[in-house]
């Protein structure tokens, strides 16, 4: 199923694309929220802490992967808008090159600074060593995060939203499945959670990359587009550098605040970290509605319907504002009912503690969703 944003009535057209996107995000945020849930229920507070503290390093990290494949996502609209499928190959084999080469660097410099993520977050001791199992396992799916924001950037870019909310669907089933065995079952503890969504992720993510290879024979480079094309460098790193630093800059400032919350002890750090993934449940949807405009943008921008562009940035600005102010009022009427779905209902200062954070952080919704136009 191909979209073309450029026809058919502006509002409707961006909705049905954005959907499956949403719903896509919605279960990769699964990914960590099946661990966080099962560990938090079945292993203890402790853990809890060490996979929540792992999970805001970890959504840092992938924010800069999943922020430069959103860029190259724009180009390789715009590509397609333009009908230009030689210009669409290079685009793709230079950013696929670009991507790659940045994952592994990530990948390397996480497990070399590994011994130094406890000083930098404050981790507790007794918390450090569970976080640490969790970490050296969890780093081996950054590979898999890549090549799955990658397709799926290139399969949204030509109006294919749906695919990649497949894939991630079953991968998100086999993930709290595999979760279930290896932490219940198998008693493998934080380590078995970690590998669970490990194997989960390379499921989506090699999954996606051979559907594509498969189901789109006409886009597939040729071994003369192998190689960095100078002026897709420029464009790639035009639209990169901003998504980039829209997506980390949220979470690096989560990560900073983690930093400060470990230094209060496990039972700040445990509220903490299922405060975070509620959060994040929130806002997550009016984000990938900004995604899904960028592609709606970068498509008619390409065709050059500008009077397009224009009626949808003001219906944009009104969803994104309609959708703040409801989910604030979830999140502050439930705040409590939302943190025992992580958390027993026995552990109190836990409860309070996330009550709090809910309540402050709930109050700025509105603004964030414009945030991500």
């Amino acid at each position: 199923m191909n979209g073309d944003l450029t026809k058919g009535p502006v509002m409707k057209s961006m909705l049905i694309f954005a959907v499956p996107m949403i719903l896509g995000n919605l279960l990769q945020q699964c990914y960590n929220v099946a661990d966080t849930l099962i560990v938090g229920q079945f292993i203890g507070s402790d853990a809890l802490a060490a996979v929540g503290s792992a999970f805001t390093l970890m959504t840092f990290l992938t924010s800069i992967l999943l922020g430069l494949c959103m860029g190259s996502g724009t180009l390789f609209s715009i590509r397609f808008g333009q009908k230009d499928e030689e210009g669409l190959k290079e685009a793709m084999c230079t950013s696929f090159l670009l991507i790659a080469a940045l994952a592994v660097i990530l990948n390397f410099l996480a497990f070399l600074c590994l011994d130094g993520i406890s000083v930098f977050l404050r981790v507790p001791a007794d918390v450090w060593p569970l976080m640490r199992e969790y970490l050296v396992v969890i780093f081996c799916g950054i590979p898999a995060v890549f090549l799955y924001n990658y397709f799926a950037s290139l399969l949204r870019s030509v109006g294919n939203s749906v695919v990649p909310l497949v894939f991630l669907g079953v991968s998100a089933v086999l993930n709290i499945a595999l979760d279930l065995w290896f932490v219940i079952g198998l008693k493998r503890g934080v380590a078995g959670a970690a590998e669970a969504t490990v194997i989960a992720q390379y499921v989506s993510g090699v999954g996606l990359m051979v559907y594509y290879w498969l189901r789109f024979p006409k886009l597939r480079v040729q071994r003369r587009h192998l190689r960095l094309h100078r002026a897709c460098i420029r464009e790639i790193g035009s639209f990169s550098i901003l998504t980039c630093v829209q997506q980390s800059v949220m979470n690096l400032g989560i990560l900073m605040v983690q930093g400060l919350v470990n230094s209060f002890g496990p039972a700040v750090m445990a509220a903490f970290a299922a405060a975070v993934k509620i959060d994040s449940f929130a806002y997550m949807p009016v984000q990938d509605f900004g995604n899904a405009f960028s592609t709606f943008i970068a498509q008619n921008y390409g065709a050059g319907k500008k009077e397009r562009i224009r009626a949808g940035l003001k219906g944009a600005v009104i969803t994104a504002a309609v959708f703040g102010i409801l989910v604030s009022a979830v999140v502050w009427i439930g705040a409590r009912q939302l943190m025992l779905i992580f958390v027993n209902a026995g552990e109190t200062e836990i409860i309070s503690e996330g009550v709090r954070y809910l309540h402050i952080e709930g109050a700025f919704y509105c603004g964030i969703g414009c945030l991500f136009l």
